[in-house]
C-alpha cells in the first residue's frame, strides 16, 4: 500500500491519535499529516489511512476510529482506542522499522501492548479514571501529553496543529524509549542466562557489565543467588537482588558493619583494600579492583548465610 495522506481529526488532541502519529510517521515518512473533521478528508480512500475520526473501523479500508457504536473491543471485552487499533495492526512493521531482531518482535510486540498501549486505551475511553495513578495521577502519560496543547485563551487558528506538531517528537521519545528499553531487556536476558550458567552453584553473579538482571534470574529459577558483581567505568560494584519488582526488599542485605562507610573506613570494617564506600541502605557497595569486589562479595554471602 502506498500511503500518501495520515488524516486525524483537527482541533484538541489526546494521546491517542498523537501516539498513533508517532507509529504511522515512522512507517510512512513520505506521507502528508493532515488534521481536519471534513467529510472529504475523514473518509477512506486510496492511499489515505484515517485515524481517530470518521467513526468506522475497517483495517482493510484503511480506516481505524473508535468512537462509534459499537466501539471495537479486544478479545477480553477492553475497548480500543484509535492507539490500540494502530498498533494491532502496524505495531508489528513499527518494531522492524527500528531495527529489533526478527525473533524479538512479536514478543515486544504484545508486551508494548499490554504495558504502554493498553492504558493509553483505558484512560482514553474513560475505563480508568486518571485517579489510578494515585498521587502521581497528574503525572501519567495522557496527561502529560495533553499539557502540551495551547493554552485556552490562544485563538489563534493554527494553534493546535502547531501544538500537535511540537508534542510528536516528545511522544516519539516515548514510545521509543519503551521499546529500546525493552529490546535492551531481551539482549540482557540473554547475556544473564549465559552468566547464571556459568556461576554454576555459586551466590555470586557475575557479569561484563551493569544491565537489568533479576528478570532474568527469575526466569531462570536462579533462586540461590544472593548478590550480583559487575564493572563500571572506572570501579567494580556489589549489588544485592530484590526480592521482586514490587518491592525493595532484598535476598540478602550487605553486611550492617559496612552501611554508609567508605574509603579507609570500609577498608577498615570489611579488611578488604581498595572497598570504596557501601551505601547506608546497603544493597549496593563498591571497590577499586575485580579482585577486591570478589572479595567482597564473598564476605557479604558469608554474613548473609
Amino acid at each position: 500500500m502506498s500511503v500518501t495522506h495520515l488524516v486525524t481529526h483537527s482541533g484538541g488532541f489526546h494521546a491517542d491519535e498523537l501516539l498513533s502519529s508517532v507509529v504511522l510517521t515512522r512507517l510512512f515518512p513520505q506521507a502528508e499529516l493532515v488534521r481536519s473533521r471534513a467529510a472529504e478528508w475523514i473518509a477512506p480512500a486510496e492511499g489515505r489511512i484515517v485515524y481517530d475520526v470518521g467513526r468506522d473501523y475497517d483495517a482493510q479500508a484503511g480506516i481505524f476510529d473508535h468512537h462509534q457504536r459499537p466501539n471495537p473491543l479486544r478479545e477480553n471485552g477492553q475497548p480500543y482506542s484509535s492507539f490500540g487499533l494502530i498498533w494491532k495492526h502496524f505495531g508489528r512493521d513499527y518494531l522492524a522499522a527500528l531495527d529489533l531482531p526478527a525473533g524479538h518482535v512479536e514478543a515486544i510486540h504484545v508486551e508494548i501492548d499490554e504495558d504502554f498501549v493498553l492504558p493509553i486505551d483505558l484512560m482514553d475511553n474513560g475505563a480508568i479514571e486518571p485517579s489510578a495513578a494515585g498521587p502521581l495521577s497528574g503525572l501519567t502519560l495522557p496527561v502529560l501529553l495533553e499539557t502540551l496543547k495551547p493554552a485556552f485563551d490562544d485563538r489563534d487558528a493554527d494553534a493546535d496543529d502547531r501544538a500537535f506538531l511540537a508534542a510528536l517528537p516528545v511522544a516519539r521519545a516515548f514510545v521509543e524509549a519503551a521499546v529500546h528499553r525493552r529490546a535492551a531487556k531481551r539482549r540482557a536476558e540473554c547475556i544473564v542466562a549465559e552468566a547464571i550458567a556459568d556461576a554454576g552453584s555459586s551466590r555470586v553473579l557475575e557479569l561484563p557489565m551493569g544491565m537489568p538482571f533479576r528478570p532474568a534470574i527469575e526466569k531462570a529459577g536462579a533462586d540461590h543467588l544472593l548478590f550480583v558483581v559487575h564493572p563500571r567505568d572506572g570501579d567494580w560494584a556489589l549489588t544485592t537482588i530484590r526480592k521482586s519488582g514490587d518491592t525493595f526488599e532484598s535476598r540478602a542485605d550487605l553486611p550492617a558493619h559496612w552501611a554508609g562507610l567508605s574509603d579507609a573506613a570500609l577498608e577498615a570494617a570489611s579488611g578488604v583494600p581498595g572497598a570504596k564506600f557501601c551505601h547506608n541502605a546497603r544493597f549496593i557497595a563498591v571497590a577499586e579492583t575485580r579482585e577486591a569486589i570478589l572479595r567482597m562479595a564473598g564476605l557479604a554471602v558469608a554474613d548473609a548465610l
